[in-house]
């Protein structure tokens, strides 16, 4: 079932009136056929509409809508032959962070992303996105894989943060993110990051340091959640609203600034309207991407790497 955001009631209005006479067509032998059409033309007018003016709070809210495509859904529709590997070597698998080789067309690439659940249940196995330190070094040793063999890297990144808990502090959660950043930037293959969800803090940046780092048109990217930073500010996560537009979260205002090299555009009515023209463009993207830093020398990419990372931070008095 098709789930509206509060500020898609018009659109979800419409919806259902579309759904009561396509109930009386089929109960009928009256042709409403056409007016059917003129009301599902006016949700696609009305879904632009609503779409090309969202607040950052708004985009916050498609970025975290439960119908999003995860991981495991751009996994199963871009990529063939996916063999998922287990494990940091040294504690548990985190299913937080799944990870693996695939297939991209003739390409073998390694991927490695976060997985959210599509309900309670799941959310629970998966911790909500939220890796321990074993995810982290889980997928640090699948990258250290893939630069063995020459296997571009391709990862997706949908997390509210890195899980906050006492085990995960005793494991020493902020060294396993620390050595992620410090190793990406070092890797000798191409790195291809793309936030598809939430890009919190540095649950978020652990395997977000590439050649190519993408933002979905309504994603976010942010050292803290809206609601964080309300309730730091003001003592108040209500005013999460304020703070998003605070914060510059979006895509547009962070390719503005430099910190992010593309913006990957969703269908109408954001990636979970339509799953599959999501999947064609992350394809094409990526594919677009990978041809390009293929270019490249292994010398070339890293220092190009380092140059985009020393960049970050620069500012006009």
């Amino acid at each position: 079932m098709k789930k509206f955001l509060e500020f898609e009631k018009p659109i979800a209005e419409l919806s259902e009136k579309i759904e009561e006479l396509s109930n009386v067509q089929n109960e009928s032998t009256v042709d409403i056929t056409k007016e059917i059409i003129l009301l599902e033309d006016k949700v696609l007018e009305l879904t632009k509409e609503i779409y090309n003016k969202l607040t950052p709070w708004e985009i916050t809210q498609v970025a975290r809508h439960a119908n999003r495509p995860r991981t495991l859904d751009y996994i199963n529709g871009i990529f063939s032959n996916f063999v998922e590997l287990h494990g940091d070597r040294h504690f548990a698998d985190d299913k937080s962070i799944i990870g693996g080789m695939a297939k991209m067309g003739y390409q073998t690439v390694m991927l490695i992303g976060h997985q959210k659940g599509c309900d309670t249940k799941e959310n629970l196995e998966r911790n909500f996105g939220m890796p321990r330190p074993e995810g982290y070094r889980k997928a640090l040793r699948l990258m250290q894989l893939a630069e063995k063999f020459s296997i571009p890297i391709i990862t997706f990144i949908d997390t509210p943060g890195a899980y906050p808990g006492i085990g995960a502090e005793e494991r020493n959660q902020s060294e396993a993110i620390g050595k992620n950043l410090y190793e990406m930037a070092l890797l000798k293959t191409p790195i291809i990051a793309t936030v598809i969800g939430e890009g919190g803090s540095g649950g978020a940046l652990a395997i977000a340091i590439g050649d190519q780092v993408n933002m979905l048109e309504y994603a976010i990217y942010s050292v803290i959640s809206p609601e964080g930073c309300a309730s730091i500010l003001w003592k108040d996560a209500t005013k999460a609203n304020s703070a998003a537009e605070i914060l510059g979260i979006t895509a547009s205002r962070l390719k503005s600034l430099g910190l992010i090299d593309g913006i990957i555009n969703e269908p109408d009515g954001g990636s979970h309207s339509n799953h599959p023209e999501m999947m064609n463009k992350m394809r094409n993207a990526l594919k677009s991407n990978l041809k390009k830093l293929q270019e490249f020398s292994i010398d070339e990419l890293l220092e190009r790497r380092f140059e985009r990372l020393m960049s970050y931070g620069k500012f006009k008095e």
